[in-house]
């Protein structure tokens, strides 16, 4: 976050604004909004703005600049057309300690002017640091085409019935039931239609029904591989919904950023060789936190029922009665090979693929190798990055040919995604190489070869011709008389 979003209450304080044609005009107008004691300096005024000083609403101080101009002022804001005098400005108002808006010059100010949505008493204010605010205009047009102009109305009626909400429902997740079903049930509706009596005596209705004990649930919740724009709508619903998110560690940040604030958040990761929590632990978790009534969310990368452990979960929450239900996520190996170019099949490479874990409960031997090295196919591995010798000898072992082509998509679908891509014959000695590391998925087959010709998203594929990263060369002959010994075994 690069500025602090903060709302300033100037009702009744002191504020100058420098300059009197139209940019001034528009900064003053949002002040005088706010209940600001305004004064413009400068020579001249626009028509507006000498409307506002004869009607007693703005102060002037006619003439050049001066410093004393500064004294006593909470916010100053510079808009004039003279650099050399905005520069001036902000010098002074930083030795004063006064925050300073100089128009169209970032570095100089100390504060921005966001682009506002205003629904008073609700106000949503769009910042870009300064830096793009023609981005943060056209973000606050998309906005008003969904905001109803009635939010402030319903906010107003809230607010009058704020104390007796508060006593009605002490504990915060059913305060925040109550308030979920004012604001989407039959009072928002009346309010929208212009019918506040009605509307007042709903509420009033709802607030002295009988308050009856939340019942608890889980949600399991697929976020996806990465990207916060491929969580789904339901999903992101769910997480404002929560009152506790039980999250494996793959889950980016991103998608967390985008749950309620107030929700306890638990990282419940699971890493190869280092389980922060058990599996008995979550389901303890899942139990607890819904015993008490709360909505909790499981939240699991890619998605919960493509190597999450999602019916194990299911099995133990109908186990023990707790209300449930599924939002499906977009999986890794689907994700990750779109992001990569690569399409899972294609009529000419592969007419099926199969998704396929490194970890599970019984080891590599119970897979049948025979069928996994057939050619026609793609497979798509999971969770396989220390598996990759043992992956490669047994599917060569059993026929596949070792210059079948393979992507590793480390990072899928995230800003610092990386694409490596060789053959099977190569296949641990360029994850070595290449410093590959988890999260990363394994695509195999001739599909893989579409990544050099179709890639679209982040930086081109890592092919055999680069030089591997220094350091790695070591670790590069150390691989390799590995994979010698294995094949002489």
């Amino acid at each position: 976050m690069k500025l602090y979003p903060l709302f300033a209450d100037l009702h009744d304080r002191p504020v100058l604004v420098a300059g009197g044609g139209a940019v001034a005009e528009r900064k003053v107008a949002m002040l005088l909004e706010a209940g600001a004691r305004v004064t413009v300096g400068a020579p001249l005024l626009s028509p507006a703005l000498q409307g506002w000083v004869e009607a007693g609403r703005v102060i002037h101080r006619a003439g050049a600049f001066e410093p004393r101009w500064l004294d006593g002022a909470w916010l100053v804001i510079a808009a004039t057309d003279d650099p050399r005098l905005h520069q001036h400005i902000a010098g002074l108002a930083a030795e004063r300690r006064i925050f300073v808006n100089v128009v169209d010059d970032a570095a100089r100010s100390s504060f921005q002017v966001p682009a506002v949505i205003d629904r008073a008493p609700i106000t949503i204010a769009i910042s870009s640091g300064g830096d793009a605010p023609m981005f943060a205009r056209l973000i606050r047009e998309r906005l008003e085409t969904v905001l109803d102009h009635s939010l402030g109305r319903l906010a107003v009626l809230a607010s009058r019935l704020r104390k007796r909400i508060r006593l009605r429902y002490p504990e915060p997740s059913t305060r925040r039931r109550f308030y979920e079903q004012l604001f989407s049930g039959t009072v928002a509706d009346l309010v929208r239609r212009g019918q506040p009596a009605q509307a007042q005596a709903e509420a009033e209705r709802l607030l002295a029904s009988p308050v009856d004990a939340p019942r608890g649930s889980v949600v399991l919740v697929g976020a996806g591989p990465g990207d916060p724009g491929l969580l789904t709508l339901r999903g992101l619903r769910a997480l404002n919904e929560a009152d506790v998110i039980l999250h494996d560690r793959l889950v980016s940040a991103e998608v967390l950023a985008l749950a309620r604030r107030d929700a306890e958040r638990i990282e419940v990761g699971k890493q190869s060789g280092h389980h922060h929590t058990t599996q008995d632990g979550i389901h303890a978790l899942m139990l607890e936190h819904a015993s008490k009534g709360r909505r909790v969310v499981r939240l699991k990368g890619g998605d919960p029922f493509v190597f999450g452990r999602g019916g194990e979960e299911l099995e133990f929450l109908r186990g023990h009665d707790i209300p449930y239900e599924v939002v499906p996520g977009i999986t890794a190996a689907v994700a990750c090979a779109a992001y990569a170019g690569i399409p899972l099949t294609h009529r000419d490479h592969a007419q099926s693929v199969r998704l396929l874990t490194a970890h599970c409960k019984a080891s590599h031997d119970t897979l049948d190798w025979p069928a996994l090295a057939s050619e026609r196919q793609t497979l798509a591995v999971y969770m396989g990055v220390a598996q990759l010798e043992a992956f490669q000898q047994r599917l060569i072992a059993h026929g596949r040919a070792a210059s079948t082509p393979f992507a590793l998509v480390e990072n899928g679908s995230r800003p610092e995604q990386r694409v490596v891509t060789g053959t099977l014959g190569q296949l641990a000695r360029r994850a070595v190489e290449q410093a590959v590391k988890s999260p990363a998925l394994l695509i195999l087959g001739e599909v893989a070869t579409l990544a050099g010709s179709l890639a679209w998203f982040g930086a081109p594929p890592v092919d055999e011709t680069l030089v591997p990263p220094p350091g790695c060369v070591d670790r590069v002959a150390d691989a390799d008389r590995l994979l010698a010994a294995i094949h002489h075994a």
